[in-house]
């Protein structure tokens, strides 16, 4: 007799998408960047842990190692990243001989392309790489190439088949460094062979807020009958709190941690930079979650293609019910500098608009505008990245993210274009790591310390951002994607004390503005504001 009883889907239970069994984001989903990274990153910790354990085991335990490229794994689980080895090197084949081609490729510029024409060059690309790139000069005659990398998606590079979501119940806000550990077997852990793609993992999120039959979506998500007894663990009877929908008269501003910031009037709703952590357990921190968010989310903003903005934990479940998502513009087709909009219709994602500088996007009473986003990204060519300056009315948000201002006149040009703004939003973490940390495995050659050192992943220090508040002239300034909330450890790997930099010079910031009479503080955990569009005065402190 077929089981009709309704049950919600945990509001602590964890979507977690793998790749390989690591831990997804963006650069593991466009073919190029995801081949570099299987081969200079995770195949290369892997052979590490499988060589010295024991270092490993002890490096996680130092604070100072602190994302570090060391697994978090007893030295027990050897074998285990043995077999995971051996299965990353028969699946990817196909990546890692696309990673060989790329380093042959970028070798064989340096040597042969010296200012002539390219042309003959042709003929010498990797056979696997034909048609897959175009060799071109700078106006300085140094030699590049980009990809067509819409057919990368199309070719065998794709690696579709190696996508997978794990479901786990979280009950701290503790996991260990998702770009060095993998997920290994856990009996607490469901691992499910599906892309990201899959409609199921949309039927399994709408569970949160409207109940359904368990068989269905576990025959939906093809879980098997030995998962079952784990897979029903993951629902409750339990209704959640029903979303309050906000229907006044003035904006409502809702911070949720790191850089995610939703915006919502009566008639609708923005959301910055989704990261959304979890309830349902006790936490150490007020914060909101899931149940915070509209039903529908009109329009979600993106301003840059690292791990810690892109959180495909979050966009995943939040999947089904995002109507927008506004993606900064590129077609570099260059490797270190990915496309964010195939990235995102290649896992599902409908109706993604890309946004370039001083682009509008108008609605109803509000205009979503494109800014230029400068610094933060170690000084490489990457255009995929935007600010928002986002128009209510009269009432205006400014969300710069993890932009260095790296020339103020820029932001004087845009001052001229967009005038003063109401509330500024930057990011201050500003001693950021190193080049290599992040993009070290894009690299055909090693950068030596000394310029990898000086070229960071840094935001504004307070110098730059006070240029910000002298240009713009803001009533409030927000300090925030600092990485501060413990649930963003994991993917940022930050621990801030009172003589870490970004504090010192958050700190000094906010004290600045308060000196010119403007409200400045450095967002932590949760925050509620309202603002009044004609009085554009704040109302309510929560």
């Amino acid at each position: 007799m077929e089981n009709t009883e309704k049950y919600y889907f945990k509001p602590n239970v964890i979507i977690g998408p793998l790749v390989d069994k690591w831990y997804a984001w963006t650069h593991l989903i466009s073919p190029a960047t995801a081949a570099m990274n299987i081969v200079e990153r995770h195949l290369k910790i892997m052979n590490s842990y499988i060589q010295a354990p024991a270092i490993h085991e002890a490096a996680v335990k130092n604070p100072k190692m602190l994302g570090g490229p060391f697994m978090d794994y007893e030295t027990r689980r050897v074998e285990e990243v043995k077999e995971l080895k051996a299965e990353i090197l028969e699946k990817q084949a196909n990546a890692i001989q696309l990673s060989d081609a790329i380093k042959e490729l970028d070798q064989l510029l340096k040597t042969k392309a010296k200012g002539a024409s390219l042309e003959p060059l042709y003929k010498e690309v990797p056979e696997i790489l034909k048609g897959y790139v175009e060799l071109v000069y700078d106006l300085n005659n140094h030699p590049s190439y980009r990809f067509f990398e819409s057919l990368l998606y199309n070719s065998p590079f794709y690696s579709k088949h190696s996508q997978s979501i794990s479901l786990w119940e979280t009950l701290n806000d503790e996991r260990p460094f998702c770009l060095s550990t993998p997920q290994l077997e856990d009996p607490k852990v469901l691992q499910l062979d599906i892309p990201f793609d899959h409609k199921g993992i949309d039927t399994l999120s709408r569970m949160k807020r409207n109940p359904g039959s368990i068989e269905a979506v576990a025959e939906e998500l093809g879980v098997r009958e030995d998962q079952m007894e784990l897979f029903k663990t993951f629902f409750t009877k339990k209704e959640h709190p029903a979303y309050q929908k906000y229907t006044g008269d003035k904006a409502r501003m809702r911070y949720l941690g790191h850089a995610c910031i939703l915006i919502e009037t009566k008639d609708v709703s923005i959301l910055v930079d989704p990261l959304i952590s979890y309830y349902g357990y006790e936490s150490t921190v007020e914060h909101f979650s899931d149940i915070d968010l509209p039903d529908v989310i009109d329009y979600v903003l993106i301003t840059h293609n690292h791990q810690d903005h892109i959180v495909l934990e979050t966009l995943l479940p939040l999947r089904h019910k995002i109507k927008n998502l506004i993606v900064p513009v590129t077609t570099s087709g260059a490797l270190q500098d990915p496309s964010i909009k195939l990235a995102f219709q290649s896992i599902g994602f409908k109706n993604v608009i890309e946004i370039d500088e001083l682009e509008e996007i108008k609605f109803e009473n509000c205009t979503i505008t494109g800014l230029p986003f400068t610094g933060e990204h170690s000084d490489l060519n990457i255009r995929a990245k935007s600010c928002f300056h986002v128009a209510i009315n009269e009432l205006s948000f400014l969300f710069v993210a993890d932009s260095r201002v790296m020339e103020p006149r820029l932001y004087e040009h845009i001052h001229r274009v967009k005038g003063d703004v109401d509330v500024l939003f930057l990011g201050m973490e500003c001693a950021g790591a190193p080049l290599s940390w992040l993009y070290g495995c894009l690299m055909t050659e090693a950068i030596n310390r000394e310029d990898d050192q000086s070229r960071r992943l840094a935001g504004c220090d307070s110098e730059r951002g006070l240029s910000l508040v002298d240009i713009f002239n803001p009533k409030e300034a927000y300090v925030y994607a600092m990485g501060m909330e413990p649930w963003l450890e994991f993917i940022s790997s930050i621990k801030y004390t009172e003589e870490s930099l970004a504090i010192i010079e958050s700190n000094r910031l906010i004290n600045h503005c308060a000196d010119k009479g403007i409200i400045a503080e450095r967002l932590f955990g949760e925050k509620e504001l309202l603002y009044d569009y004609e009085l554009k005065n704040e109302l309510v402190i929560n």
